[in-house]
């Protein structure tokens, strides 16, 4: 099936090939959102670049000069200690028409147009679900940003799963807090549960299977659902009952107030990495090496 919308034949760079890259691009392929042959890989590890090029035959190179060369959407997936690699390659020499997305953690806006002399950027914040199409993503643009390359943003970043729009690069933070940081409490909250099961009797493998699809169910009936979570939550608690025996050990630990501090205390060490980016400098005045670790 050949690609239509906003990214058909439009040629796109990778600027790192790993885990949240590799998920892009299957993304926009299982979609028919591009075409493999408009899809260039750029990774400094011989073996990554082979499997991608394997799964998906994209163009795949070492060189992230030959990745942008021709771009019209360049997309940043590195890790943040290996952006002033990328700047030191790609300042000044990405086109002045292309669309920069990226998807590093921390990166503001501000330090991504000073490292790579670039006006048109969206900055994006998705999370782990995206690996398996199902993610969150928050992202905000600057005003260099026209309608039709949002609306490309808007066709990427939906490849993840499920795309925000924020006007103010701030909320970015708190969506780190938030759907960024999130799905690792729900792990720790899975992995409690299914030691609890185990506790009780269960073996691991029932445990985990009870569990998970008690988590997977719930979420698809909230979502589903038009009322507030407190009314779900309370027509499966009858008075006396096993529930609201539960409920009350949880809320006597202070199971929100906790919560609320753990998301409090990501969202202000997500402004503390950014602000340490920023004065750890936009480039680096290294040797180039004229390649980016993948994230």
């Amino acid at each position: 099936m050949k690609s239509t919308g906003v990214l058909a034949e439009l040629p796109l760079a990778f600027i790192g090939a790993g885990a949240m890259g590799e998920a892009i691009i299957r993304g926009l392929l299982v979609k028919h959102l591009v075409e493999p042959g408009a899809i260039t890989a750029a990774d400094p590890h011989a073996e990554r670049l082979e499997v991608i090029r394997r799964r998906f035959d994209v163009h795949a190179t070492h060189d992230n000069l030959v990745a942008v060369r021709k771009a019209k959407v360049v997309i940043l997936s590195v890790k943040p200690q290996v952006l002033p690699t990328v700047f030191n390659d790609l300042h000044g020499v990405i086109p002045a028409s292309a669309l920069i997305v990226s998807i590093v953690a921390g990166a503001d806006i501000s330090s991504i147009a000073s490292g790579l002399a670039h006006k048109a950027i969206v900055r994006s914040m998705p999370n782990t679900p995206a690996q398996v199409g199902e993610g969150m993503t928050v992202w905000a643009a600057t005003p260099a940003v026209r309608e039709p390359q949002r609306r490309q943003a808007e066709a990427i970043l939906n490849a993840l799963g499920h795309q925000l729009y924020v006007e103010d690069e701030t909320f970015l933070d708190m969506a780190t807090a938030i759907s960024g940081t999130g799905p690792a409490y729900v792990f720790l909250l899975m992995e409690a549960l299914i030691d609890a099961a185990v506790h009780l009797g269960f073996s691991r493998s029932d445990a985990r299977r009870l569990v998970l699809q008690t988590i997977r169910g719930s979420a698809i009936f909230a979502e589903q659902s038009t009322v507030h979570p407190a009314e779900m939550r309370n027509t499966v608690t009858s008075p006396g009952g096993t529930s609201a025996e539960a409920l009350y050990q949880l809320e006597k630990g202070g199971f929100r107030t906790v919560i609320s501090d753990a998301v409090l205390a990501a969202y202000k060490r997500s402004v503390a990495l950014g602000n340490l980016g920023n004065r750890g400098g936009s480039r680096s005045t290294g040797k180039s090496s004229r390649s980016g670790r993948s994230e």
